[in-house]
């Protein structure tokens, strides 16, 4: 695979307040406590990563089943080697989407570090630009190590949401979008990947975020409750508001049609896969891990919206739209939107 031609950067107007603070007594010991776990956990992308491991092109990277097209007639015509090369070309497309990610959320937390108003906030901030970016740092080294360098562009919904973070002038916006929906898909993503992928190596290197991610909505689990409680109505209703537009951002727009363009599929194939994703989506036939990972991402979407007291009427019926159960324990969800995802 070669590496592609597209634009690698682009400007986002933003004006934010920054919070000189200079009281450095503890006030939010669980907030200090997660600073230290922060420090004590720091791993090296360059160190304690086994680069020298090889992909397997013939075993793939991410399983068969997370492929959109797997068990469709589109599948069933590819040989072997065919099936081999969409695997990498689903793989290297689905990682780039999670670089992009975990770049938009270091300049977002760089951000933090100034909005947030307490010194407790601060220090754990400092260690999540760090954690991100080594997210970045592994992501980036494995697909050019291991994918051809090929990075596929950001996707449209992954940009508007991160070009409304990092241009959002309010620190707990950017906390919920980042912290409350993109890492809880993050989470629910990375465990699959390290669960499922193929690759031993994507399986160490998941895991190895994994063990940051949880830390990251630990942040906003001790960082919201008093300010949500603070909101107007109106600064409220704007906060549901947003909540519901990132979340249908995150769920939808992620079909990966460059991937499938690139070992040769035409546009009424690929029109034709997406399809069959969506009916797949809607029955019981889906791949058991990924209706896992559904279950798992839903449900820690409205436990966390509960924890921060978020979780009322009203955010409800935003979640109900998007096809969650608010109500539900988390043992299962409303296959009706599951297709958007």
């Amino acid at each position: 695979m070669a590496q592609t031609t597209t634009e690698t950067w682009h400007a986002i107007p933003s004006s934010i307040g920054t919070i000189y603070q200079r009281d450095y007594e503890v006030y939010a010991p669980d907030m200090r406590r997660l600073y230290e776990n922060a420090k004590r956990d720091q791993w090296n992308v360059s160190r304690d990563i086994d680069w020298s491991a090889p992909v397997d092109p013939d075993r793939g990277v991410f399983h068969d089943g997370l492929i959109d097209a797997y068990g469709s007639p589109y599948w069933e015509r590819l040989d072997v080697k065919q099936r081999r090369e969409l695997n990498l070309e689903f793989s290297a497309w689905r990682l780039s989407q999670l670089l992009h990610g975990e770049s938009g959320a270091m300049i977002a937390c760089s951000q933090l570090v100034q909005m947030v108003p307490t010194t407790d906030s601060k220090f754990f901030m400092t260690t999540q630009v760090v954690d991100e970016a080594r997210h970045a740092e592994v992501l980036a080294r494995y697909i050019k190590e291991k994918l051809g360098n090929k990075v596929y562009p950001i996707t449209t919904n992954l940009k508007s949401l991160f070009d409304q973070l990092i241009g959002s002038s309010k620190w707990y916006i950017k906390t919920i979008g980042l912290q409350l929906v993109a890492e809880t898909l993050a989470v629910s993503l990375f465990r699959m990947l390290a669960e499922s992928a193929q690759d031993p190596l994507l399986s160490v290197i998941c895991r190895k975020i994994l063990s940051d991610e949880s830390r990251h909505m630990g942040f906003s689990v001790l960082s919201l409750p008093e300010q949500i409680q603070e909101l107007s109505e109106t600064e409220r209703h704007e906060v549901e508001d947003f909540t519901k537009e990132a979340l249908r951002l995150v769920m939808s727009g992620q079909f990966p049609r460059a991937a499938y363009e690139a070992v040769g599929f035409n546009k009424s194939e690929v029109d034709g896969i997406e399809r069959y994703r969506q009916e797949v989506a809607k029955g019981t036939e889906q791949a058991m891990f990924r209706q896992l990972f559904r279950r798992d991402m839903h449900q820690q979407v409205v436990a966390n919206m509960d924890k921060v007291g978020l979780l009322n009427d009203r955010i409800k019926s935003h979640l109900s739209d998007l096809g969650f159960d608010p109500n539900a324990d988390g043992r299962g969800y409303n296959q009706s939107a599951a297709a958007a995802g």
